[in-house]
């Protein structure tokens, strides 16, 4: 290799050198500037954060009148603060709540500062200290079907009993409601064979309402999003038990219309999974009376014919949805069933439920407190 190679080879060397030393020092000086920018951007976004947690001006304790629309949700309460100036970010006010696991705002007009705190704020909106009345208040029992609950909407609302019923079953207004808690209300509602969509989704609780003319939507609004906080509660246990909403609330209006005692809903849950797991129907009196759509005193053997898919005694499984509202007890012992070898039980009228394995003790217990009149 020539003399004028060598010298050209090394030339080419000591280039490529420079140029690596070059991209070494434009890599980490962009390294530097990007650790800069997410660093002086995370420091900013804390400093924002930190900042929207505290009161908005700490020396305003001028009160103002801030009404909380019936049926709000959080996102909807955080936009209504930040635009009177009571929170600064309606965002972190959100996340705020979800962190702290908070529920049970309550709708009214509060007075409230700029001032108070998120924490201040939070606890007024969940006592309920409103500058308004109460104009009038619903109260729904437990075990309520939704044709008993619209004609206690309508008595306490001063509504058609008739009209109040036919609105509650108009797919635009399930749909409503469906789009306002769609984790609650879902697709299952409008299955075959659904009777009324909304059986079992109105939370048995007393609600309070401060206009005559409430709408129907506002009434109602209240009483599903107390069922949307009430399952919140269960979402593991939902999940480990891999039921939806809808199978949870249908169990648990059955365990509800069969109860004549909190003591007796866990071993009722624990009857009807065992009769599933045998592929046994379950036999519940109770969605019989619901197929055949009236109060019966007595449930005798002629009623049991009815071809109804709410018929547990003719067709398996659980009802195609709910035949009632249940309460929270109800709601729990479908989660969380006590472990028994009962295949039976029976009411007996003097309010009892008795319990058996076979058949055959179950028809001994029935001939001991029951007087057939089939």
């Amino acid at each position: 290799m020539t003399d004028d190679k060598k010298g050209k080879m090394k030339k080419q060397l000591i280039e490529r050198q420079t140029e690596a030393k070059v991209v070494r020092k434009i890599v980490l000086i962009a390294a530097i500037i990007l650790f800069v920018i997410i660093g002086v951007g995370g420091l900013g976004g804390f400093l924002y954060v930190n900042s929207a947690l505290k009161p908005v001006n700490p020396d305003n304790d001028k009160v103002k009148n801030v009404e909380i629309p019936i049926g709000s949700s959080v996102s909807g309460i955080g936009q209504v603060l930040e635009e009177n100036g009571i929170i600064k970010d309606a965002r972190v006010f959100k996340y705020y709540v979800k962190l702290k696991n908070e529920s049970g705002f309550m709708a009214g007009t509060y007075e409230l500062a700029p001032a108070m705190t998120l924490g201040q704020v939070i606890s007024e909106l969940k006592t309920g200290n409103v500058d308004q009345e109460v104009v009038f208040k619903v109260t729904l029992p437990e075990g309520k079907q939704l044709e008993q609950i619209a004609a206690i909407i309508a008595e306490k609302a001063g509504m058609d009993g008739d009209e109040v019923f036919a609105e509650l079953n108009d797919k635009a207004f399930v749909q409503k409601m469906q789009e306002k808690f769609p984790s609650v209300i879902t697709d299952d509602v409008f299955a075959e064979n659904i009777k009324y969509p909304l059986e079992g989704y109105l939370f048995p609780a007393t609600y309070d309402y401060y206009k005559e003319d409430a709408t129907l939507e506002e009434i109602v609004t209240p009483m599903i999003k107390k069922t949307s906080e009430v399952l919140a509660q269960y979402t593991d246990a939902m999940e480990n038990k891999e039921m939806s909403v809808h199978e949870l609330l249908t169990m648990a209006s059955l365990i509800e219309e069969e109860a004549t005692a909190q003591v007796d809903r866990d071993k009722i849950a624990s009857v009807f999974y065992n009769r599933m797991d045998e592929d046994m129907p379950l036999q519940t009196d109770p969605t019989v009376l619901y197929a055949h759509g009236e109060h019966k005193e007595r449930t005798l053997y002629k009623h049991l014919e009815i071809d109804d898919p709410y018929n547990t005694y003719k067709y398996n499984g659980l009802t195609p949805g709910p035949i009632a509202n249940a309460g929270s007890t109800s709601i729990e012992a479908a989660l969380n069933p006590e472990e028994t070898d009962y295949l039976y039980f029976l009411a007996t009228p003097e309010g009892e439920v008795l319990f058996s394995k076979t058949l055959d003790e179950h028809n001994v217990k029935k001939n001991e407190h029951i007087t057939s009149n089939n």
